[in-house]
C-alpha cells in the first residue's frame, strides 16, 4: 500500500508539471534581485487586449507578407493572449491596380492575423523584458516578439528581436537579433540563429510548450535569453546610427505579431488555423 502511495504521489506530482508547461502560469511575477516590476499585461481577463496597453495594425504591412492583419485574430481566452493566423479572403481596401506598391496592387488577402503593440500606450527605457509564450512552428508561420524605438523611422529608431522564427536557407531558425542604420540608408543587424532541430534534440516535444524569451537591457548592452540560455549579446557601443543617435538609449514599445508567408516559407499545404499564444508580457527595472 505504501508503495502504491508513493507511485501514485509521483505520478500526480509528474502530470502537473506536465501540464504547467503547456498551461497558464498562475504564480504572481517575481522581480530578480534588485529589479521591481514597472508594468505587465497578464491577459487574466478573457476578451480583447486591454486598449490602455495594445493597439493594433491594420492591412499588409511589410516583407510581402501574406496575411492581412486585423483585430478580430487577437483575443484574450482562459488567461492566455491567442494570436489566430487564419485561411481566409478579405478585400484590400487601399486595392489600387496601377500602383507599383505590393500593398495596393493585391486585390484580395488570402489569409488573416493580428499584430498589436504598445506604442503610445507603453514603453520603457532599459531593464528586463519577459515574455513567456508558445509559438506556432508550422509551415508559413512568423512568430515575433520585438521592439521599435519611439524616435525616428526604421531602422534608425532601433529594433530588438527577443524572439522570431521563420525558415533561413530553408531551415526553421529561431533568431535573436538588434537591427540600426547604416551609412547606406539600410540596416546593420547583430543577429544570432539558432536552428530549430537543435531545440527539438533536446525536447521533441518543444512545439507544444510554453517557452520563457528574455531581453536583459542596460546602457552598455542588450542580451537576448530562451529558457535561460544566453542567444545573442549587443555591445552598444557599436550601435550608433551614421548621424550619431543611439536608438538603443531611447524607450522602446513592445510588438506582438504572427506573419505569414515571405520568411514563414509557403503556407499554401499548412492546415489552419494557427495559433500563437501568449501568457504575459512582463517589464521590471532597477529600483
Amino acid at each position: 500500500m505504501i508503495n502504491l502511495l508513493m507511485f501514485l504521489s509521483i505520478f500526480f506530482q509528474y502530470n502537473c508539471k506536465a501540464q504547467d508547461s503547456d498551461s497558464k502560469e498562475t504564480d504572481s511575477p517575481v522581480p530578480p534581485e534588485g529589479y521591481t516590476l514597472m508594468w505587465a499585461d497578464e491577459f487574466n481577463i478573457d476578451g480583447k487586449p486591454d486598449s490602455e496597453n495594445w493597439s493594433y495594425e491594420k492591412g499588409f504591412k511589410r516583407n510581402n507578407e501574406l496575411q492581412w492583419y486585423q483585430p478580430q485574430n487577437a483575443n484574450i481566452k482562459d488567461g492566455v493572449l491567442v494570436i489566430e493566423g487564419k485561411r481566409e479572403r478579405v478585400k484590400n481596401d487601399n486595392y489600387d491596380p496601377e500602383s507599383g506598391d505590393w500593398r495596393k496592387n493585391r486585390e484580395f488577402a488570402e489569409y488573416t492575423a493580428s499584430s498589436i503593440n504598445t506604442r503610445n500606450n507603453k514603453h520603457f527605457q532599459y531593464g528586463i523584458v519577459e515574455v513567456r509564450a508558445k509559438i506556432d512552428t508550422a509551415r508559413g508561420m512568423w512568430p515575433a516578439i520585438w521592439t521599435l524605438g519611439i524616435s525616428k523611422g526604421w531602422p534608425a529608431n532601433g529594433e530588438v528581436d527577443l524572439m522570431e522564427y521563420y525558415l533561413v536557407k530553408d531551415e526553421p531558425t529561431i533568431l535573436a537579433n538588434a537591427a540600426w542604420a547604416n551609412p547606406n540608408h539600410g540596416a546593420t543587424w547583430d543577429g544570432a540563429q539558432v536552428p530549430f532541430s537543435d531545440f527539438l534534440e533536446k525536447d521533441p516535444d518543444w512545439p507544444n510548450k510554453f517557452h520563457i524569451w528574455k531581453m536583459e537591457w542596460t546602457e552598455d548592452y542588450i542580451k537576448l535569453h530562451l529558457d535561460g540560455e544566453l542567444l545573442n549579446e549587443v555591445d552598444l557601443s557599436k550601435t550608433t546610427n551614421p548621424d550619431g543617435f543611439n536608438p538603443f538609449q531611447q524607450p522602446h514599445y513592445i510588438l506582438l505579431n504572427l506573419a505569414i508567408g515571405s520568411n514563414g516559407g509557403d503556407p499554401s499545404f499548412t492546415e489552419f488555423p494557427r495559433k500563437y499564444e501568449v501568457d504575459y508580457v512582463r517589464i521590471y527595472q532597477r529600483k
